[in-house]
């Protein structure tokens, strides 16, 4: 009997019933099976990036229109239509290839990258332990370990005394942080908090909470809260202000200084002006950036630290990019000033080079979160020391576990090894930049993100004199030509940077589109750089001269 004889003949077989359902739950329908699973699987674990870059390009010219066609059918069928050996050859062979290899050392256009190895066999492991860490019956130890690793990055944060942590490392009472699925709901959850506590119970009013967004208003005698971010703060810190009801026209974006970081005159004048407003208006949160998403740059966080000491307002921190950054006695200066916050988001997926996905927020009070406190009769009760009692998600996985023991397996040093690859790489890119005539650097990077464009020679020397309307109609022309250099490099499939838009106030007073860089991956090299800029130069002969 061939192999296609065989195959046809065990997919008969497939139905649904006890036995069959009994078989497949427990192992591979037969040693075929088996023997697909172990040769793909043995790749994965110890040949992961060979595996990536020999199965999965980084984009191909493949329009969505082509692909979604292949995806149309959307019936569910009550009997079993594949084998486990013809699913995972499928995975392999038809998805995988129209994935995006975020692993290559040419993929420089997002915060998404490579993992080291061992990433893929912790996550196993925790699949496999599959602990529900909504509650103490569901995870037990993990809950503990969980604990521990989120006082180890609370110490690297905001470096509390030895007596600090020995009394809230293991307290059942109090968190220093807590784990969640992204930078996203981190922020949210930081900023839920400070709404609650400045709208709190107080006499004749059970708290913003309870109560709702507009009896808040009315017990406080407020018109309006507010809170305060650069414009180049995460679009996520908008949706916190639709979620948590004051309305994302309240999130209100704080002018950047001629280096892209949140201008602290600026920030005053708007602190001072909500002060003289005839609307009575809270300020609820300062929003200080660690590492923007577009530039990379970091807000003055001491300078905005103190700003809100004077002034009782709640400072957050969105670390979500640069909070690892801190693990590097070379380059954690730039975060000066983090310790001053009340919360930090650090997210585990971007520089903690963690699987997805995996954020966190962190306060400097133990006691915060009891602000946000939720409990039910089957589960998180009072007095329990379920961690679900206080965090937006409920079931989740045990991200900890894998954060846990890769801070084992790196070390500080480690991680800092990367964190200074990422950054002296990309300031080696942005001084080849600045050696090529056809480009110009936009924004210097800071941390290990930057901007830059093609410029042409005889484009850039005419900025030099043009009138502001001769600029614009340049811009606009060298908008064109990123916009088309940014989608043909994407789509030929060899490398990758994004493309964004960023207003530069001080050199064009306009919003230019610019090619974005993210130096994250430790086998990206200038030369591999310099490829990328030679790739875009011949871009740009081929489809503009």
């Amino acid at each position: 009997m061939t192999p296609e004889i065989a195959k046809d003949e065990a997919r008969k077989q497939l139905v649904a019933n006890w036995s069959s359902l009994s078989r497949i739950f427990l192992s591979p329908e037969d040693d075929a099976s088996k023997d697909i699973l172990l040769k793909y699987m043995e790749q994965i674990l110890f040949g992961l990036h060979d595996f990536l870059r020999e199965n999965v390009g980084i984009t191909e010219e493949v329009s969505l229109k082509t692909l979604s066609d292949q995806f149309m059918e959307t019936r569910i069928c009550e009997h079993p239509e594949k084998m486990l050996t013809e699913v995972i050859t499928d995975l392999i062979e038809e998805i995988a290839p129209q994935a995006v290899n975020v692993a290559s050392p040419y993929f420089v256009g997002h915060m998404t990258s490579a993992i080291p190895f061992f990433m893929v066999h912790l996550k196993t492991i925790t699949a496999a332990l599959n602990q529900n860490l909504v509650k103490l019956e569901t995870s037990k130890i993990v809950s503990i370990l969980e604990k521990q690793v989120l006082a180890k990055l609370h110490r690297l944060i905001f470096k509390r005394s030895k007596q600090f942590y020995k009394e809230h490392v293991q307290n059942q009472t109090t968190m220093l942080g807590s784990f969640i699925d992204d930078g996203t709901l981190a922020n949210l959850t930081a900023l839920w908090t400070a709404r609650n506590t400045v709208l709190g119970p107080k006499a004749g009013f059970d708290g913003v909470e309870s109560e709702g967004i507009d009896a808040a208003y009315k017990a406080y005698s407020l018109d309006r809260c507010v809170v305060l971010v650069s414009r180049l703060g995460h679009y996520s810190l908008r949706k916190t202000g639709g979620i948590l009801g004051i309305g994302n026209k309240n999130i209100i974006e704080i002018e950047t200084d001629q280096d892209f970081r949140m201008d602290i005159n600026a920030l005053e004048k708007a602190i001072n002006d909500i002060e003289q407003d005839r609307r009575r208006t809270r300020i609820l949160a300062i929003v200080g950036i660690a590492g923007t998403t577009e530039t990379g740059t970091v807000d003055p966080l001491r300078k905005i630290g103190e700003i809100c000491n004077n002034n009782g307002i709640h400072f957050h921190v969105d670390a979500a990019w640069g909070g690892p950054t801190l693990t590097s006695e070379k380059y954690r200066g730039i975060l000066d000033g983090i310790e001053l916050a009340d919360s930090v988001t650090v997210d585990g997926h971007k520089q903690f080079y963690m699987p997805m996905s995996c954020g966190m927020v962190y306060f400097k009070d133990p006691c915060k979160l009891d602000s946000i406190a939720y409990h039910a009769r089957y589960v998180n009760r009072y007095g329990s020391a379920d961690l679900g009692r206080k965090s937006l998600v409920g079931s989740r996985e045990a991200a900890s576990i894998i954060l846990d023991s890769a801070l084992k397996i790196m070390g500080t040093k480690g991680y800092a090894l990367l964190i200074d690859h990422g950054i002296e790489t990309a300031r080696a890119f942005a001084a080849e930049i600045n050696r090529r005539m056809n480009f110009e650097l936009i924004t210097d990077p800071e941390l290990n993100i930057l901007t830059y464009r093609c410029c042409p020679a005889n484009l850039c020397n005419g900025l030099q004199s043009a009138s502001p309307h001769e600029k614009r109609s340049i811009n606009k022309k060298l908008d064109n030509i990123n916009t088309v250099i940014q989608r043909v490099q994407r789509e030929s499939g060899k490398s990758f940077v994004s493309r964004t838009s960023i207003f530069v106030e001080k050199k064009y007073n306009e919003e230019i589109v610019t090619l974005r860089a993210v130096i994250m991956n430790p086998m990206t090299t200038v030369d591999i750089l310099k490829e990328i800029l030679d790739e875009q130069e011949d871009i740009y002969r081929r489809f503009f001269l």
